[in-house]
């Protein structure tokens, strides 16, 4: 059913809205560009599908995997992304406002230049995620496993960090990346090595 009315929508008013769409399997679905309005999917699997500069209004994905997707310069406002499976997404040039994040795993996934604004990620994996030039307005971070991660470039100022993992991130020579963000003691004593160049036994 998800992937006829992608099809209708493509070829009509690209908008989709008041929909429920539970276990359905898209494989290599160009899905670009259409607007989503109060939709759910749940337990949906998608392969190689594209989402580039699609919209999602107040919608939910539940219980999905998207791995390997493209949600390149997709907008996102209201929404929640849930217990889903998104290593090795694209989500470059996206912006998220009042979104949600939780218990999902983003593993190598690709937020580079994308803004996300008073948006809450909770319980997620972003290990060794590309997050260069993303721009955090007002986030809040609960227990966010972010070893590994490329932050170059990205300006964490005011950005409160205490209660994640932050082991091994990637930063400029400057590290100005890191200047004005809030850190818990081990932390810093593990970014204070990173900045001195030395290692802690």
């Amino acid at each position: 059913m998800l992937e006829s009315r992608i099809i209708t929508a493509q070829s009509d008013d690209k908008y989709i809205e008041r929909m429920r769409f539970e276990g359905e399997m898209l494989s290599d679905v160009d899905i670009a560009r259409i607007e989503f309005e109060s939709v759910q999917f749940i337990q949906c699997q998608f392969i190689k599908c594209d989402f580039s500069k699609t919209s999602f209004y107040n919608s939910v994905f539940d219980n999905c995997n998207f791995a390997n997707c493209s949600f390149m310069d997709s907008y996102w406002k209201g929404s929640k992304i849930l217990t889903c499976k998104g290593d090795g997404s694209n989500f470059s040039k996206s912006y998220m406002k009042e979104t949600s994040l939780a218990d999902g795993s983003f593993r190598y996934a690709d937020f580079s230049s994308s803004v996300l604004e008073n948006c809450t990620i909770r319980d997620c994996n972003f290990t060794e995620a590309f997050l260069s030039e993303i721009r955090l307005k007002k986030p809040t971070l609960k227990s966010v496993n972010f070893t590994g991660a490329d932050f170059f470039k990205a300006s964490l100022k005011d950005i409160d960090l205490s209660d994640c993992i932050i082991d091994g991130i990637t930063v400029s020579d400057t590290r100005n990346e890191l200047r004005g963000a809030t850190v818990n003691a081990e932390q810093a004593i593990e970014l204070t090595a990173l900045i001195l160049g030395v290692k802690i036994v």
